[in-house]
């Protein structure tokens, strides 16, 4: 399931390790996911920092594109936690050891889980989070990103029916979680908590993973009703 691999590493945050590798990604781009040749010689086409900017505006500005999975079904509330520790027992039966860098729903890191299944295991593990793919997906869209056609290329591949275009009525009667007063508020917010506890994970503080912070107050335009099915 090399596809999968190549989307996870292409809706991965913009590291200098990849993009010393980027002629290589590309040419796995061609071969295993040509219909995305395009979006990958853009992207990988571009200047490092301009790109890791991007992408932070992208994925970390606001909840609402967020690449934490669950985010968008429970929110914080305790049912998520419960929901990751099954996922990494999942990752764990798989021989797929995590550290402590990302949270187990980080999309990429799911799509490196798939890609060591079988195809059909692979393709159901999509179908069950396609309702999260397509409303990440729509909003991107919406956004005019061009990662949108990302979501689609993996709601393509397992099969689904949904697509980005699928959710765009919910999407437009959604309030926007990454304007300038949205994340004032936040910030607003936030001053009086004393510690976030989950930024302090491992003790990684540095300025290189600031991008993997969540917004602990940001509302979530909607969140999704998964109880037919989800990554268990």
């Amino acid at each position: 399931m090399q596809m999968l691999k190549v989307i996870a590493l292409l809706l991965e945050y913009p590291e200098e390790e990849l993009w010393e590798d980027r002629e290589a990604l590309c040419a796995l781009v061609a071969e295993q996911a040509p219909a995305l040749q395009s979006f990958a010689d853009r992207w990988l086409g571009g200047n490092l920092l301009d790109r890791q900017s991007e992408w932070c505006e992208t994925f970390d500005r606001g909840c609402a594109t967020s690449l934490l999975l669950f985010e968008h079904v429970h929110g914080e509330s305790r049912d998520r936690g419960q929901a990751m520790v099954d996922l990494m027992s999942q990752y764990e039966q798989a021989g797929l050891l995590l550290n402590c860098r990302e949270l187990p729903d980080y999309l990429p890191l799911y799509l490196e889980y798939l890609s060591l299944q079988p195809q059909a295991a692979a393709q159901q593990g999509l179908q069950d989070v396609a309702p999260i793919l397509a409303l990440i997906g729509g909003r991107l869209r919406q956004r005019e990103s061009v990662f949108s056609q990302l979501f689609d290329a993996l709601l393509a591949w397992a099969g689904s029916p949904l697509r980005s275009s699928s959710v765009a009525g919910q999407v437009s009667k959604e309030p926007r979680d990454d304007t300038r007063e949205a994340l004032d508020a936040v910030w607003e917010e936030a001053q009086i908590k004393f510690i976030d506890d989950r930024a302090q994970g491992c003790g990684d503080t540095s300025p290189e993973k600031a991008h993997q912070q969540r917004f602990q107050q940001q509302p979530i335009p909607q969140y999704l009703d998964l109880s037919a099915g989800g990554p268990k």
